[in-house]
């Protein structure tokens, strides 16, 4: 208990040394919270503390020390941190209820979080989603969005982010199409086979494969071209052809037989800039039960062995 107590005296005078830094001095800082005196005695006990001036004082103003810009630097991220702890602690007493905005990438909102939405509103029956569907990233925090799922890293440091999925892109078609021109059992086979093109990779007609630390690659062709990944899931699911596509856009349907995988012995190579399906929300909002359920929804929507780990930043 009296470690406790100690604790919360230590934090007590740092939030009232930043108070001071921030507010540019012990009378602005002690205003509505504490005596000039009071404020300035526990300035001075840090200092004594630490054997460190961390102020320079005249009668006019105050300046930062240097050890007092690093002490003040780092303080404050102390101090967000545990702003954010409490406020995430508290949203547990919140409702699940109100406006939730959300953003989401074209592809993965319109084939699996979307028609998933029955389910969670369901659960949620107080809660109003407004979705936004688009690939650009938009600044969350300036248009008040709440959650949104990109694709790539996250090296905004005001963003948290979990992964959704891994950049995993395998091979499939309906059974229909298989049923009239059969599976192909090795990559050389797919040259005997119609392929729907997804042109907005490089390369696009070049499928690459390796197995067992041999790479192989194969020129492929077919009767579509596109540069949208809905229209070329469409066209798959109407038995026009195989494609390559992200393995968390069909996961639901290759479980309903509605698509199968073939090759699936062989990884299929990524492209330069794949890279991981993530849900992110604003750090500096806290996580709000409502932020929450949506978060652990698309978590359990897209889960696998890899998924919802938390992304580390450099």
């Amino acid at each position: 208990m009296a470690q406790a107590n100690e604790i919360m005296d230590e934090l007590a005078r740092i939030q009232t040394f930043i108070r001071v830094v921030e507010a540019g001095s012990f009378s602005a800082a002690a205003r509505g919270v504490s005596s000039i005196s009071s404020a300035a005695r526990q300035v001075k006990s840090l200092e004594d503390e630490m054997g460190v001036r961390l102020l320079n004082r005249s009668t006019r103003s105050l300046s930062l020390t240097e050890p007092g810009r690093q002490f003040y630097e780092r303080v404050c991220k102390i101090s967000n941190d545990l702003m954010e702890a409490r406020m995430e602690a508290q949203s547990y007493k919140e409702s699940v209820k109100g406006m939730l905005r959300v953003s989401l990438r074209v592809s993965a909102g319109s084939t699996v979080i979307i028609p998933a939405l029955p389910n969670f509103l369901e659960q949620y029956p107080d809660l109003c989603l407004d979705v936004t569907l688009s690939d650009e990233r938009t600044d969350l925090i300036a248009q008040s969005i709440d959650v949104a799922v990109w694709i790539g890293a996250i090296p905004d440091s005001n963003l948290v982010a979990r992964r959704l999925s891994p950049p995993q892109r395998i091979v499939c078609a309906s059974p229909a199409y298989f049923e009239r021109h059969g599976k192909p059992l090795v990559p050389e086979d797919l040259q005997q086979h119609n392929c729907l093109i997804y042109t907005h990779r490089p390369n696009h007609d070049s499928w690459r494969f390796s197995k067992d630390g041999v790479d192989e690659e194969v020129k492929v062709k077919g009767v579509l071209r596109t540069d949208n990944g809905t229209a070329l899931l469409s066209a798959g699911l109407a038995g026009l052809g195989l494609f390559v596509v992200n393995e968390w856009m069909v996961r639901r349907l290759i479980e309903e037989g509605r698509l199968n995988r073939v090759l699936d012995d062989y990884t299929v190579s990524p492209n330069p800039g794949d890279a991981a399906l993530s849900v992110v929300y604003p750090s500096s909002r806290g996580m709000s039960l409502k932020v929450r359920a949506f978060v652990d929804f698309l978590l359990e929507l897209f889960s696998g062995p890899d998924e919802g780990r938390a992304i580390s930043r450099p």
